[in-house]
């Protein structure tokens, strides 16, 4: 909807436009969808709400409001990079533009494919209790948090050269600390090491937290 206000209220060459569009709407669908799919129809309240909730107990109600109001917020605060690449004046799309479009392709793919690993090696009974090391999830424990954030880097090189463009760097800047240090990697690990215990501190061990990269050996202990 704020995309969509955008485009209308704001003049801009219509291909830009129409491009930005698409990607902001492609992000959010494809986001979206997976979370229907794998968190809400037909499964029971996500962890980290159920975590939350015994946490605050009575008060759970008020601090749940409060909690999504701040993500009603949050939204407004990430389409702002959308809104300066929207308003945007120059006539022809920039060889910048065309750079971020590239990585911003890069980086959605990584992640759907990411979260497809997962999914698929979930499916199989066999890996309960197990950690995922197929794929991506072989060079990085958080392959799909990597991607998220390098999606919001393509703003920052399509806004090279716009006005305001220093504005975007809200997008990769917010989201990955989030992700490092909030709502992604923390409880995520937290709870990986309750559920898979030594099995998965040994892929702690070996394994980057959010940059893909070659494992390392796993340390053998001192005689």
């Amino acid at each position: 909807m704020v995309m969509t206000w955008y485009m209308i209220v704001i003049p801009g060459n219509p291909l830009r436009q129409a491009l930005v569009g698409a990607m902001g709407g492609i992000y959010a669908l494809r986001l979206g969808w997976h979370r229907f799919r794998h968190r809400v129809y037909g499964k029971i309240e996500d962890h980290r709400y159920q975590t939350l909730r015994n946490r605050w107990g009575t008060k759970a109600p008020f601090y749940f409001f409060l909690y999504f109001q701040g993500q009603a917020l949050a939204i407004a605060i990430f389409s702002i990079p959308f809104l300066v690449l929207i308003h945007n004046p120059r006539p022809n799309l920039s060889l910048w533009e065309f750079l971020g479009i590239g990585l911003w392709t890069l980086a959605i793919t990584g992640e759907t494919l990411a979260d497809g690993q997962l999914e698929r090696f979930r499916r199989e009974p066999a890996n309960q209790g197990k950690t995922c090391r197929a794929g991506l999830w072989h060079y990085s424990r958080h392959p799909n948090y990597f991607f998220e954030g390098t999606h919001w880097c393509a703003y920052v090189i399509m806004s090279i050269g716009a006005p305001d463009g220093w504005l975007t760097w809200i997008g990769p800047l917010l989201m990955i600390w989030a992700l490092l240090k909030i709502t992604g990697v923390p409880f995520s690990e937290a709870q990986a090491v309750t559920s898979r215990g030594d099995e998965y501190r040994e892929y702690q061990q070996t394994t980057n937290a959010f940059i893909p990269w070659f494992p390392k050996p796993p340390s053998t202990p001192s005689s």
